[in-house]
Order: C-alpha cells, then sequence, then structure tokens
C-alpha cells in the first residue's frame, strides 16, 4: 500500500488562525493626525521639539558620540504618544528607519508599537500593531471597538528599530482631547545597555522602564544602548543636558567587561553629572544574574567584583558628603529561577522584565522622595 508523502514548506498562519492574520485598515477609512501637533504628548525624546525627529539624543550634540550610540540613539525605545479619543477604531501609519533582523526577538518588539487604555496607574494593555516580516512601514489597526466613548491612551513606539513618520488613525468625527498630566513634570532619566534598552521584551511595553511608566506617573527617557552602554564622559555631558530630571538610574554594568573599567568609568560618570545636578536623585543599579553564573566560577566572580565596586562608589560618596544616591543590587531580581526569565541567559523576556520592574518600584520611588 502506497502511503502520501506530504513535502514540507513554508505554512501559511493566517490561513488558519484568523488571530494571527494582519489587521489593516484603509487610509479612506480614518482621518490621520501628526502626533506632533497639540492634543497630542509625546514623549522620551528630549530633543524632538527642537530637532524634529524621533531620536533619543541630539543629532548634533556639543561633543562627538561614540558610534554605536550614536546610531543607537534613533532605536525609539521608551517613547509615548499619549491622548485622550471618542475614536472607536484606532490605528498607526508607520515608516521605519529599516526592517526586524534580530533573530532572538520578536518583530513586535523591534519595530512594533503597542497600545494601553486607562488613567496613569490603571493602563491595560489593548493589542500591537501588526505587520509582515521585512516590512519597513506599515498600516495596522489597534482596536476597533463597538462603543464610542472618551478613553485615555498611551501608544510605545518600537525598542529596536527607528521612525522616520508616525500617524495616528481615527474616525473621522473622533474628539481628541489632551492626555491627563504627569504627577510632576521631572523625568525619570534611565541610562544602561540592552536590557534596559529592552531586548528580548515581546512587544515595546514590556521593557522594564516601560512597565515602571505604567506604575509611575512620571516621563521616562530610556536611554539603554544595546552592547554599546559603557559610561563613557562623552554620554554623561549630553545626558547632563537633559531638563527636569527628577532621577537618574546608572544601569550599564553589563557592558562593562572586566571590573576594572567600572571602577574607572563610574565615579567620573557621577562626577560629570553632578557638576549641574548637585541634588537629582542617582540610582547605582547593579546587574541582573546571566544563567552562566551557576556553571562557570569565572562569570559569578566578575559579576561579583563589579557590584562590590559600585556599592563602594557610592558608600564613599555618601560619606562625603552626597545626600542624593543610592545603590540597588539588582542580582537577586529575576528571583531564584531567574535562569527561567531570559531568551538567551542574558535578555530577560516579559517575565524577567516584569520581575525587574516589580523589584524597582519601590526603590524608585524611595529615590524620588529624596528629591
Amino acid at each position: 500500500m502506497e502511503v502520501e508523502v506530504k513535502q514540507a514548506g513554508k505554512i501559511d498562519i493566517a490561513r488558519y488562525d484568523s488571530n494571527l492574520k494582519t489587521d489593516t485598515m484603509a487610509d479612506g477609512e480614518a482621518v490621520w493626525h501628526d502626533p506632533r501637533q497639540a492634543p497630542f504628548r509625546i514623549s522620551g525624546f528630549p530633543w524632538l521639539k527642537t530637532e524634529g525627529r524621533y531620536r533619543r539624543l541630539p543629532v548634533l550634540p556639543s561633543g562627538k558620540l561614540p558610534e554605536a550610540v550614536d546610531r543607537l540613539a534613533d532605536c525609539t525605545a521608551g517613547g509615548q504618544i499619549r491622548f485622550m479619543t471618542d475614536t472607536a477604531q484606532l490605528s498607526v501609519r508607520v515608516r521605519l528607519g529599516g526592517d526586524a533582523v534580530m533573530p532572538h526577538m520578536t518583530l513586535l518588539g523591534q519595530s512594533g508599537f503597542d497600545c494601553y487604555i486607562g488613567e496613569p496607574g490603571n493602563q491595560r494593555y489593548v493589542a500591537t500593531a501588526s505587520f509582515k516580516p521585512g516590512d519597513s512601514g506599515y498600516t495596522s489597526r489597534l482596536y476597533k471597538f463597538g462603543e464610542r466613548r472618551m478613553r485615555h491612551v498611551t501608544l510605545n513606539f518600537p525598542l529596536y528599530q527607528g521612525v522616520e513618520e508616525v500617524w495616528i488613525g481615527t474616525d473621522d468625527d473622533a474628539r481628541l482631547e489632551e492626555p491627563l498630566p504627569y504627577e510632576s513634570p521631572g523625568r525619570i532619566i534611565v541610562y544602561g545597555t540592552s536590557i534596559t534598552q529592552g531586548g528580548c521584551a515581546n512587544r515595546p511595553g514590556m521593557s522594564y522602564p516601560g512597565i515602571l511608566s505604567r506604575l509611575i506617573n512620571r516621563e521616562f527617557i530610556n536611554l539603554g544602548f544595546s552592547g554599546s552602554g559603557k559610561g563613557e564622559p562623552e554620554v554623561a555631558e549630553v545626558i547632563r543636558e537633559i531638563g527636569n530630571p527628577d532621577l537618574l538610574v546608572l544601569d550599564y554594568e553589563a557592558n562593562t567587561g572586566e571590573p576594572e573599567n567600572i571602577r574607572d568609568t563610574l565615579p567620573v560618570f557621577i562626577g560629570l553629572y553632578r557638576e549641574k545636578h548637585p541634588e537629582v536623585p542617582i540610582l547605582v543599579l547593579s546587574c541582573i544574574e546571566f544563567a552562566a553564573v551557576t556553571f562557570d566560577p569565572a562569570v559569578r566572580k566578575k559579576l561579583d567584583d563589579r557590584r562590590a565596586i559600585q556599592r563602594k562608589i557610592v558608600e564613599d560618596r555618601i560619606a562625603n558628603g552626597d545626600r542624593f544616591i543610592t545603590f540597588f543590587d539588582g542580582s537577586a531580581l529575576l528571583g531564584e529561577d531567574g535562569h527561567e526569565c531570559t531568551v538567551d541567559g542574558i535578555h530577560p523576556t516579559d517575565l524577567g522584565f516584569k520581575r525587574m520592574a516589580d523589584g524597582l518600584l519601590g526603590v524608585f520611588k524611595r529615590c524620588l522622595k529624596a528629591e
């Protein structure tokens, strides 16, 4: 008896599962709005008003930035669009700086927008923009509801791609209003590595700064630079130009390599920042544990040594009169089963980022009280 052998091939999953189809909204179905105009409010890009670009650092800084940092500043991690609307359906039309290419992170985390509805402190996830692999531009419907009523909307920018243009699509007769204000005009600035930037969250709102931005009603500036958060003085000099800081978080240990590198860079970075902001709270955050520490004593020693160096630098500053600096040991943030909380032994999954945010919320709030 002959048995038919089916050849393996490309599967069109949307043919079998309608929930995995790309949901698009035709231009004719929407009125499109530029979110750089009122009543929309955009956060996360300190130089947007002067330079007009969705970029985390200035295009023309006073000094030369490291090349990698300069390029990665075009990634829009941490950017948000906030507004209120009664539209029954909401879409985004996006032109990216390129397409998603990272093998260990979802396309949506790299290049998508995700959407939350609700007032600060009570925001609920709704949807993520959908598009096809290889797309460098897309139009995607985020929601379509039967009920028309005013809703407070927050859209999170992509984590690992640049955004050249974004437009917001609503019903033609939709009302648009300003979002609710932050509890303070001050900003929370988080400088660090790929983990800070959001690698490898499934979608933009699940980076740990993104999660914290829903728990603390202030503007967050995500200055995570993948593989390139090394504490260079040129970067410190640019970061200290960001106005209205309420808190500076230094979470860059993971990119420093040998312990002597953080011993050399951290005091200089803090000193440069203190020249302009003598009383802004600074939180020095040591690295989460990597999966390899269980098996490789050299990795364990390096993490332990770098953590001890950071703790000592902070203790010395406190002893010398700096009342606005705190050290936090991040090694236990992922929990006892932290090895289950990463994609590759280093970069957290959404579960890992949620644990990080939950563990950091208290210390962030304590630092802010020290203002």
